[in-house]
């Protein structure tokens, strides 16, 4: 079964220091909280506000021993107007034998807001 395994974090500027801290803190947890190998994995999409285009924020997975052969891509969001800005978001499109109820997403900073319902689970 694939899974898709999501998360988010908010950044406070846009810069690439800040940009790629922020990703590599948020794909670590996710990939901690749910036991990720590399093997594991289908794909990683990474998606960015409008407000955030200093760095691709992929650039963290690499940092990650045993990630470079994992596919990774980086897209904008559309900008709904009143969206949350400076976010990050990652789906992880995982194998796994996981049920629905047992994947852990990751909702970071400011991004806790987009899904409060999956806090603590």
């Amino acid at each position: 079964m694939i899974r898709g395994v999501r998360g988010a974090i908010t950044v406070s500027g846009n810069t690439e220091e800040e940009i790629v801290a922020a990703a590599e803190r948020l794909l670590r947890e996710v990939i901690n909280e749910n036991s990720i190998s590399p093997d594991s994995v289908a794909s990683v999409l990474i998606s960015v506000t409008q407000d955030i285009n200093a760095a691709f924020p992929a650039k963290a997975l690499r940092r990650i021993d045993g990630w470079v052969y994992v596919p990774v891509m980086c897209v904008q969001e559309i900008p709904v107007p009143g969206s949350l800005p400076m976010c990050i978001r990652a789906m992880f499109h995982v194998n796994t034998d996981a049920r629905q109820d047992q994947i852990k997403h990751i909702y970071l900073e400011g991004a806790q807001v987009l899904r409060p319902d999956l806090l603590g689970k």
